[in-house]
């Protein structure tokens, strides 16, 4: 999964000490404010230099602010952050969210880069990995696609919001379907059972959102149909792109471990049916910094592991309690 965002150019330059709001800056925001209000994307276009403009053309420039103002509406205020690279970093209150957006200036007060992310509170709370036991969340056994402490091992790596995240999948005879690969169907662990790795809460469901076609992705509702528990020790584990209409439980409810909650899935920023699973320090991803999901006891490639961090391409098994 990746979040949205729009990075257009970073710039390797100094720090400035100031954290002073620099009066073309404050031109710059005060203007790009009132054109995105008026859904005047050409304008804020035309305040593009020329590397902006190529990395993101007028179509390009449209549809980006467009998709942001349908998802959550205009600009109902915005203040100056903090200075960052030159940059100046401004908290922006939409109708339905709160976004930081870095603003680059040139000399001739040209915007010469742009990112915009969710807004993240300076004073969440800090988790390094769990404590509360785990088991694994399939009834099978399963495979780790992207997994592990590297970005070589695991791409969430490269991203604070979903670090040493996990997505898994099934795979038979080095392959995660059987059939036609345009059907969820055919994927093995499309349908499959998840289950509660642990007692936990639930405080977050989102449900409704339709499996995509394999191949084809659904960047607007990022997680698709989600579960995100949280255990007494304040760790909250997410589940992401579950199967349309299979979850079991509400927000409210107090789920033990090893209750099937929901199937998996193909539904979000997915393109073939697998389980997204993380342990984050906050219930909202959007927000969150990902943390290191150990698991208690598990079988890994036919051997017991116990306290371990499953890796890339590792098969994952829980121990047979028969």
């Amino acid at each position: 999964m990746k979040r949205i965002l729009i990075i257009i150019l970073f710039l390797n330059i100094s720090v400035l000490s100031a954290q002073e709001e620099k009066e073309n800056y404050k031109n710059a925001a005060l203007k790009f404010t009132n054109f995105y209000n008026a859904k005047n994307y050409d304008s804020i276009f035309s305040m593009f230099n020329v590397d902006m403009k190529k990395a993101l053309p007028l179509d390009k420039t449209n549809a980006f602010f467009k998709s942001i103002e349908t998802s959550i509406g205009a600009i109902k205020k915005h203040e100056f952050l903090k200075i960052k690279d030159l940059s100046h970093i401004y908290k922006m209150t939409f109708d339905n969210g709160v976004r930081d957006v870095l603003i680059y200036l040139n000399q001739a007060n040209e915007i010469g880069g742009m990112f915009v992310s969710v807004h993240r509170p300076i004073d969440l709370p800090k988790l390094a990995r769990n404590t509360t036991k785990m088991i694994w969340p399939f009834k099978e056994k399963s495979f780790v696609f992207w997994g592990g402490e590297t970005v070589a091992q695991n791409y969430h790596m490269a991203q604070e919001v979903q670090q040493y995240a996990y997505d898994i999948l099934m795979v038979a005879n080095g392959s995660s379907h059987k059939g036609d690969a345009k059907k969820n169907e055919s994927y093995f662990v499309f349908g499959k059972d998840i289950m509660a790795p642990c007692d936990a809460k639930v405080v977050k469901v989102i449900q409704g959102v339709i499996d995509n076609v394999p191949g084809e992705l659904n960047p607007k509702q990022l997680t698709g149909n989600t579960i995100v528990l949280e255990t007494s020790q304040k760790e909250f584990i997410l589940f992401a792109h579950l199967k349309q209409n299979s979850i079991l439980v509400k927000v409210g409810d107090e789920v033990k471990q090893g209750q099937v909650m929901a199937k998996c899935g193909n539904s979000g920023n997915s393109t073939e049916a697998h389980l997204h699973l993380q342990l984050q320090n906050v219930a909202d991803f959007f927000q969150a910094t990902g943390a290191k999901l150990y698991f208690d006891k598990i079988m890994v490639n036919g051997k017991l592991k116990e306290d371990y961090i499953p890796v890339k391409e590792d098969f994952v098994k829980n121990i047979d309690k028969n």
